[in-house]
């Protein structure tokens, strides 16, 4: 099967909540992404992030991944987050994740940045192996991270 990759379109939205919320189901989490957030997200006047979709000729897309911006200021350094990469079961092991990565690092390097970095979770071994594979290297962080809740726009004060 022949891959190639591509920015994501308006025309993607609709294939990509259907991944994104299959994702989320399988690290059990209850998916909540709707079209005009992800369009907002994707393609409003403030990218927030970047999406890379794979498809093979004629078919639907067989995978995505998301690149979310990050910083070092202290070092003047940009980079960027992989918060997400999927694949469809039925495209696993046939090397589209791998051609999301290459596709990812290339758009990293145009944006001029000097790390990407990825996550999985805690058990999800098979997802570290991938990742060791294509080059990432393995860190750990000593130091605790908070987090605080805001307000959104479409949210009432509590």
């Amino acid at each position: 099967m022949t891959v190639h990759t591509r920015f994501a379109t308006a025309d993607d939205l609709p294939q990509l909540i259907e991944m994104i919320s299959d994702l989320a189901r399988f690290n059990d989490d209850e998916p909540q992404l709707n079209l005009h957030d992800l369009q907002r997200d994707m393609l409003g006047l403030q990218p927030w992030c970047t999406v890379i979709v794979a498809e093979a000729a004629q078919t639907d897309l067989l995978g995505y991944a998301a690149l979310f911006p990050l910083g070092q200021l202290q070092f003047g350094r940009r980079g960027m987050d992989l918060h997400h990469l999927f694949i469809r079961a039925s495209a696993r092991g046939q090397g589209v994740g791998s051609k999301l990565i290459e596709a990812c690092r290339a758009q990293v390097n145009a944006l001029g940045c000097t790390f990407l970095t990825v996550g999985t979770a805690p058990g999800n071994h098979k997802a570290a192996a991938f990742y060791e594979a294509r080059g990432f290297k393995r860190r750990t962080r000593n130091a605790p991270r908070f987090a605080m809740k805001l307000e959104g726009p479409d949210q009432p004060p509590t």
